[in-house]
Order: C-alpha cells, then structure tokens, then sequence
C-alpha cells in the first residue's frame, strides 16, 4: 500500500488496520533517531504548538522530544493557568489563534470531543493528547508498538486491561485496537468502573469476543500482557465514591508468580500504588519502556502529519 496521508490524529476509530499498521512501521524506523543515535532536521522549520488543559508528563514531554529530536521548535502551554483561558477565552478562540503560530497542534482537555472540535476549527493537523474519558490514540500506537516489540504480534495475544476501564480513555483506545488486530481482551474492573457499553460494541462490531473477570489471580493466568491503569481520583465528582474503589487491585511478585513467566506488565502511568516497585525490577516490568516508545511513536505520527517522508 502506499503512504496514507493523515490530516488529524483525534481517535483511533479513524484509521484502518492497514493504516494503524503502517504508522507502526514508520516508528519503527524512527527508533535511531528517538534515541539520538541517528541524527535528523526533517521538521527543521516546523513549530509544534502544546496546548494542555490537563496535567500531563509523558504524552507532553515525549512529543517535545520528537519534535525537538527531528529539529522542529515547540511553543504553547501545560496548564490553563497564566493563559487567557484564565480571563474566560473559549476553546474556539484559543485553537484560531495558535494556529496562527504554529504548524501543527497537539491538545489534551478535559472534555470529550474538545479534540474533535479542535480538528475542525483549525485549519493545521491537529493531535488528540487525550479528552476527558474520550480517545488517547497517540498512547495506543505506543502501547501497540510496545507489545508488537516485546511480542512479535499482536493477534492472538492474550490481554488482560485492568482497572478504571469506565473513564479511562487509554484503555478505551486501546482495547478497540486491539479488537481490530484480533488479540483475545479479558477486563477486570469494580463494578462501578466497567468498560461502557458504547465501547464494548465498537469491540464486539470488530468481531471480538471479550472476557469478563473480577478474579485477577484467575484472569493472569494465561495472558501474555497484562495492562494497568489506576483508579483515576480526578474523574470522581464524589471522594466517598472513589475511596469505595480506591486501591482495589494490586500488582505485586505474589500475583505475578500465577501468570507465565512471560507475562509482560503495562501500565500508561502514573502509577499510584496499584503496582508494587518490587515489580520494576522483574523481566515482567514493561512500563519504563513502554514510555520511551512514545518518542518513536510520535516522531512518526507528527512527521507524517506534517508530509514529510523518511
């Protein structure tokens, strides 16, 4: 197939497989430069303009980073704070400025479809950094190319997404990646965080039929990858509702020691205490990898954005 030309990178349900599959191909490519043993001025002359809403580390450090690694320049903001949003400037007026200043627009809001409106007020690529419980699509390519790399496949993987699957946007792009590329999905969650029902027929409609567990001892058993995701305190309108689910799930060497000694554990971070740190010294821990696949990952989506070709 040839190159497809992407204008906006808002959700993961607007790419085929096809297309998915070539943006990790194109990552792949990338790793060299990501890790500066290669060297590269392709977006020389580009400006990637960072508007986050949200508190972020990886997702926005990581896009600096594959901005700056292939010789492009960043500008913008990682908190409303000290901006006119504070003064009560809306998201329309705020895209149509700094697109005037920019050549490409990452975003991370807290309201789903804030990404969407954005992308079709801005006449410059724009890149959904996650909204509110909506999509993170630039973390499942990641997350994806980190399983394709630890792995060597992705179908007929057998997952298990632990955790907040109701607000968590990271587990909702994914798992409909995953279902598009056939892995096998178990998901473990407290009754009141299970995944929502919009997202589990985007699943089943891509043929997949998942898994529903609350006993992670017996779910671990014979995955390959397991995946976690915290308890996201900041999405509980109610406190007394988050402490009832606070701290329900736990990763630690005990629990490891039931999976194959191949399981590989996920999690997009940050951690809170649903991972033990003795893990991260085991042949199980993925997760500090897996962010560092985010600078290949996005070096790819943003040069290909942008049309230049490697």
């Amino acid at each position: 197939m040839g190159s497809p030309r992407f204008s906006d990178f808002v959700s993961i349900r607007d790419f085929s497989k096809q297309e998915i599959s070539f943006v990790l191909k194109k990552a792949k490519q990338m790793v060299p430069f990501a890790s500066g043993e290669e060297k590269s001025n392709a977006l020389e002359g580009k400006i990637l303009g960072t508007l986050f809403y949200e508190p972020s580390t990886r997702t926005r450090l990581s896009f600096e980073s594959a901005m700056l690694r292939l010789g492009g320049a960043v500008m913008g903001f990682s908190s409303p704070m000290g901006t006119s949003i504070e003064k009560g400037e809306n998201l329309s007026d705020t895209i149509r400025v700094t697109e005037t200043y920019a050549d490409i627009l990452v975003i991370r809001h807290p309201l789903e479809g804030a990404a969407r409106l954005a992308a079709d007020l801005s006449t410059k690529p724009v890149v959904n950094a996650g909204d509110g419980a909506g999509q993170h699509p630039t973390q499942t390519i990641l997350d994806l190319f980190t399983m394709l790399e630890s792995k060597e496949k992705l179908e007929g993987l057998n997952v298990v997404i632990l955790g907040d699957l109701k607000f968590g946007r990271t587990v909702h792009s994914l798992s409909e990646a995953l279902a598009l590329f056939g892995a096998n999905l178990t998901f473990v969650a407290p009754p009141s965080l299970e995944l929502p029902k919009e997202v589990i027929a985007e699943i089943e409609s891509k043929g997949c039929r998942p898994r529903y567990a609350t006993a992670l001892e017996d779910a671990v058993k014979d995955a390959d990858v397991l995946y976690v995701t915290r308890i996201q305190k900041e999405r509980f309108a109610d406190a007394t509702e988050y402490a009832k689910v606070a701290g329900s799930y736990r990763i630690d060497s005990k629990l490891l020691s039931k999976g194959k000694s191949t399981l590989s554990v996920m999690h997009p971070l940050p951690r809170i205490s649903e991972i033990a740190p003795e893990v991260d010294s085991t042949s199980h821990s993925l997760y500090f990898k897996q962010a560092a696949y985010g600078i290949p990952v996005r070096m790819a989506i943003l040069s290909m954005l942008l049309g230049v070709e490697f």
